[in-house]
């Protein structure tokens, strides 16, 4: 994808999930001890992806999971990497008993974070605090030691709510905000409080008030702001009313990037008023191989997602969406079959709102949309040309 001048280009991936089967084929892993229903150990996922794939190999180095993505990346010179990490970074802490599933990863494995050069990382999730209160301590100190910004969870409301700034080169601040909903499986007892560590958790109708608020205190001239929203069900292509009213409503407060995550794939990507909405990004790492029982939906199909966006302005210029088979706990470039289903799965989606998605000639997808479409209340814009 060519690169318009005076734009940022950033990297955007959804939920990474480097804990239980991830973590045990590392140098360094935790306890594979699990307290699930069905499976005790975390070494019982690298079997089941094994009986798939084919052996996986042991010890391996930080960027083996990243495979062909971080080729990738560098190819096109983005200045500014984000995703949503769901797992904690802690090899103590204790489970919660109220989660079905726990994820973790030892301490050391935040070098896989850095192998990927990853700026900014989101908290606002289910299972940052599986491994409760210590374990949410130990991954906060752990990205700090890092040197990776983090949004979404503190060790009271005051850090969890607080806006991260990500320094653009040549000026300006990429500002990131953010929260989790309830219906992303968020407890309620994990919402921070006043010395209460925890996650940003608002309920809907708190969401744009909030943004508002926060937006008035903080943004400066050249500042891009995104919103990471945690929200939704793992499964399942609709797009729930009130997500659609959240980010119609951020858009018209000045956000310029809703990030959206949760589900396991990919869901719907639109643009409004000119603005980037992420509706899914999917899951861009987890060590679901090898599980059957969602095959309709290829959760070993992945997307990750270079946004080209108006320095100026805050608008989208361009999306380009990277297609990935996860294969052996590693990300390889989507073969023709592949990136053929996700192109027209993502496409189907993006019609309902007035775009478009094609493949490209560099065997990665295109977003297009309508720029002469009305405003606010028209449809979802199509930009044309890259």
């Amino acid at each position: 994808m060519s690169r318009p001048p005076d734009c940022l280009r950033l990297f955007l991936a959804g939920d990474v999930m480097l804990g239980r089967g991830i973590d045990q084929i590392q140098p360094q892993s935790c306890d594979p001890r699990l307290f699930e229903g069905y499976v005790t150990s975390a070494q019982d996922y690298v079997t089941l992806a094994e009986r798939a794939s084919g052996t996986i190999p042991r010890r391996v180095d930080p960027g083996y999971v990243w495979g062909d993505l971080l080729a990738d990346l560098d190819a096109r010179d983005v200045d500014l990497r984000l995703v949503n990490l769901e797992t904690a970074i802690t090899s103590g802490g204790a489970h919660d008993p109220d989660k079905g599933i726990h994820y973790r990863m030892h301490p050391a494995n935040v070098a896989l974070l850095t192998a990927a050069r990853i700026d900014g990382v989101t908290l606002a999730n289910n299972h940052v605090l599986d491994w409760g209160q210590a374990g949410l301590a130990d991954t906060l100190a752990s990205l700090d030691h890092a040197a990776i910004l983090h949004a979404g969870a503190g060790r009271d409301d005051a850090e969890a709510f607080a806006p991260q700034y990500l320094p653009i080169a040549g000026g300006g601040r990429l500002v990131v905000l953010a929260v989790a909903l309830e219906d992303a499986g968020i407890p309620l007892s994990w919402k921070a409080g006043p010395n209460h560590p925890g996650v940003a958790y608002l309920e809907p109708d708190e969401v744009v008030a909030r943004v508002a608020a926060q937006l008035g205190q903080v943004r400066r001239p050249g500042d891009i702001f995104a919103l990471s929203i945690h929200w939704g069900s793992n499964w399942g292509y609709p797009i729930a009313p009130v997500h659609r009213a959240i980010a119609e409503a951020v858009v018209a407060q000045g956000v310029d990037i809703v990030f959206g995550h949760s589900s396991h794939h990919p869901r719907a990507v639109v643009v409004r008023s000119g603005r980037l909405v992420l509706f899914g990004a999917g899951d861009l790492v987890n060590d679901y191989e090898g599980i059957g029982g969602k095959d309709g939906f290829r959760p070993e199909l992945v997307l990750g997602y270079v946004a080209d966006i108006r320095r100026d302005t805050g608008a989208l210029m361009a999306l380009e969406m990277l297609p990935y088979r996860l294969h052996r706990f590693r990300l390889e470039r989507a073969d023709e079959e592949g990136r053929g289903w996700l192109a027209r799965r993502m496409d189907h989606e993006a019609r309902l709102s007035g775009g478009r998605v094609v493949e490209t000639p560099e065997r990665t997808l295109r977003l297009e949309w309508d720029q002469d479409a009305a405003g606010p209340e028209g449809p979802f814009k199509r930009l044309s040309g890259h």
